[in-house]
């Protein structure tokens, strides 16, 4: 059994990714700070371990302790908002940290990783759907902060022969089949998971930013990709890896788009509550379109996206909501 070390695997994504490892037979080990994620989210039969990438010590233990042959890492922060209020916090924790992180995999002889990028490196897009090879000029210090790790993956496979991937994702949505996983985060900004807490009457009404898009309905539209197919790209990414595929990033959506208004038309079908809705100005920085060019990963890694449509993401991330109205733990 391969073992493969998850940081940030008591995330949203991570989580999902570190049950669906188990259920292919990998052995996965999560590393995990804790500040964002949640211990409840990793299966009790799933080596643990609460601490910092950065940790040298603690890292090399884990490798050899567990036998580790790959990593996925996942561990960052991720919002936008803040990363334009604290660059320096992004670029620490994502970019510095990281590159402590993959330097202690490949001193304790771990030459794979498949790292959490994001369609954020490409700031606002001169083309949509937008190919891996579009202009990369992020427009925060988040997506900055994500592309200097890809750019930093790049060179360290010159040097040392690490291989690696890495995965820009468009918007992950959804859940577990079951409930038993789901989105939790604090604050939440991601419209889904703010449409169905407004269903479940923890907010007065889900606010609509900006209403007057070049778009057929005037809101802004974006590539929704399930979490369980996110998950899934995680594994042939690893898989292909293992079979000397040429390393590079890769597009993680759907190549279709939801407007805004769609994606609240279809939780009202759903979950058969009509929520309040607030028209507000743009935020500064929305591109009108966002969806990805998806051949390259369907080509190369031989994934499809297979439970991305928008009525399967609502009704998955309802059933999460219904079940854990508070999240997890409380």
């Amino acid at each position: 059994m391969k073992k493969i070390l998850v940081s940030g695997g008591a995330g949203y994504i991570g989580s999902h990714t570190v049950q669906a490892l188990a259920e292919a037979g990998y052995g996965p080990v999560v590393l995990d700070s804790l500040i964002t994620g949640h211990r409840e989210a990793v299966g009790k039969d799933i080596p643990f371990y609460q601490g910092d990438i950065t940790d040298e010590g603690l890292v090399s233990e884990i490798i050899k302790k567990e036998s580790i042959s790959a990593g996925i890492h996942f561990a960052a922060r991720s919002l936008v908002g803040e990363s334009v209020q604290k660059p320096d916090l992004y670029f620490e924790e994502n970019t510095a940290k990281t590159n402590r992180f993959v330097n202690t995999l490949l001193q304790c002889g771990v030459n794979k990783i498949v790292f959490s990028s994001t369609a954020a490196a490409y700031g606002n897009p001169k083309e949509v759907p937008i190919p891996e090879e579009s202009k990369t000029e992020p427009i925060n210090p988040y997506g900055a902060s994500k592309l200097m790790i890809e750019q930093s993956l790049y060179w360290l496979e010159q040097a040392y022969g690490l291989k690696w991937m890495a995965l820009r994702y468009f918007n992950a949505a959804g859940a577990a089949w079951d409930g038993s996983l789901g989105e939790d985060h604090t604050p939440e900004t991601h419209l889904i998971p703010l449409v169905l807490k407004t269903a479940l009457e923890q907010r007065e009404a889900i606010s609509i930013f900006g209403t007057d898009y070049d778009t057929p309905d005037g809101t802004c539209i974006r590539d929704y990709i399930h979490v369980l197919d996110l998950a899934e790209a995680h594994i042939r990414a690893l898989e292909t890896l293992e079979q000397g595929v040429a390393c590079g990033a890769y597009n993680v959506g759907t190549g279709t788009g939801y407007s805004v208004r769609e994606v609240i038309a279809m939780a009202k079908g759903v979950t058969g509550i009509d929520m309040p809705i607030l028209e507000a100005p743009r935020r500064e920085g929305d591109p009108d379109i966002l969806v990805a060019k998806v051949e390259k990963i369907q080509r190369v890694l031989s994934w499809q996206a297979r439970y991305s449509d928008l009525e399967t993401i609502i009704k998955t991330a309802w059933r999460w909501h219904q079940k854990h109205p508070h999240g997890y733990g409380k």
